[in-house]
C-alpha cells in the first residue's frame, strides 16, 4: 500500500509540476534592433498640378515660410536620420547632382518640397546625397471617369471628387491661417491620413465583374506604394538606419501601412518629435 501511495503522490506531484508550467507565462524573446522609417506626408509647395484636385500653396520662398521651414527640419532633425529618401524617380541622377551643387553653394532651391525639405534637412545633417526612391506606376484615372459615365452613375462619381474638393480646399484653408509645421502635423494626423485613404477605397466601388475599373486603380495606386516602400526598405537595410521618408500626402497612409506591416521595420511619425 505505501508503494501505492507513493505512486500515486508522485504522479500528482508531476501532473501539479507541469500544469503551473504550462500556465506561466512564457519568457518574452528579447526586442531584436530595427531599422526606422519616417513617412512625412507633404503638401505640394511648387503645385505641379499632377494630382486629381491640387491645393493652392502660397509662396514658400516668403521669409515669413522659410522660418517656418526651419522649424520643419529641427523638427525632423530630433529623429537623427540616416539618410534621406525623397519623392524622385529611383536612380534620378539629375537630382542627386542638383543636391550636391546646393551643398556645394551652385544651385538655389526652388520651391519644390524635395528641396525645401530634403535638400535642407540632409545638407543640415551633413549628408552627401539624398535618395531617390519613387517608382512610377499605372493611375487609370480615365477609364474610371468613362465606367461612371457608361453606367449612369456620373452624379456619384461627381459627388466623391466635389468631397475631395472640400478636402483639399479645407486643407489651403488651414495653411493660410497655420504654420508649415502645423499644416504637415494636420495632414499626417491619423484622422487625415484614414480619410485620405477611405477616398481611394470609395473609387473601388466603380465598377463590375470583368471591369473593375475603380479597383484596377486602387490597385495600381497600392502597387506604385509597395514599389515606394521596397526601394526605401533598401535603403534602411541595417538595424541602425533611420530614414525620413518626404513624400506627398496622398502617399501617406499606404506607405504608413506597409512598414508597420514590416516586423524588420519600425515606423514613426511626425507627431513623436513635435512635443
Amino acid at each position: 500500500m505505501r508503494f501505492l501511495s507513493t505512486i500515486a503522490a508522485f504522479t500528482l506531484w508531476t501532473v501539479t509540476s507541469i500544469s503551473a508550467v504550462s500556465q506561466s507565462p512564457a519568457a518574452k524573446p528579447a526586442a531584436r534592433p530595427r531599422a526606422e522609417v519616417l513617412v512625412l506626408g507633404v503638401y505640394h509647395m511648387s503645385n505641379p498640378g499632377r494630382d486629381i484636385v491640387n491645393l493652392q500653396a502660397d509662396d514658400v520662398l516668403a521669409s515669413k515660410r522659410q522660418a517656418e521651414i526651419a522649424e520643419v527640419i529641427g523638427a525632423l532633425r530630433k529623429f537623427r536620420p540616416t539618410k534621406v529618401a525623397v519623392e524622385a524617380a529611383s536612380g534620378n541622377d539629375a537630382i542627386v547632382r542638383r543636391y550636391a551643387e546646393y551643398v556645394a553653394g551652385k544651385h538655389e532651391l526652388t520651391r519644390n518640397e524635395t528641396e525645401q525639405i530634403g535638400f535642407r534637412l540632409a545638407k543640415e545633417l551633413g549628408h552627401k546625397a539624398v535618395h531617390p526612391a519613387d517608382a512610377d506606376g499605372e493611375f487609370p484615372f480615365a477609364r474610371l471617369v468613362d465606367y461612371a459615365k457608361a453606367h449612369g452613375r456620373t452624379a456619384d462619381f461627381d459627388t466623391l471628387m466635389g468631397e475631395t474638393g472640400v478636402r483639399v480646399r479645407a486643407t489651403g484653408a488651414y495653411l493660410t491661417s497655420h504654420t508649415v509645421l502645423e499644416t504637415l502635423m494636420y495632414l499626417n494626423s491619423d484622422d487625415q491620413v484614414a480619410a485620405d485613404v477611405g477616398h481611394y477605397y470609395r473609387m473601388a466601388h466603380f465598377g463590375e465583374p470583368w471591369n473593375w475599373a475603380g479597383a484596377d486603380l486602387v490597385a495600381d495606386w497600392f502597387r506604385r506604394n509597395m514599389r515606394i516602400y521596397s526601394n526605401v526598405v533598401r535603403l534602411a537595410d541595417a538595424a541602425s538606419e533611420r530614414v525620413p521618408v518626404i513624400y506627398g500626402y496622398g502617399h501617406i497612409g499606404w506607405l504608413q501601412r506597409n512598414f508597420a506591416s514590416d516586423p524588420t521595420i519600425r515606423l514613426r511619425k511626425l507627431a513623436e518629435f513635435t512635443k
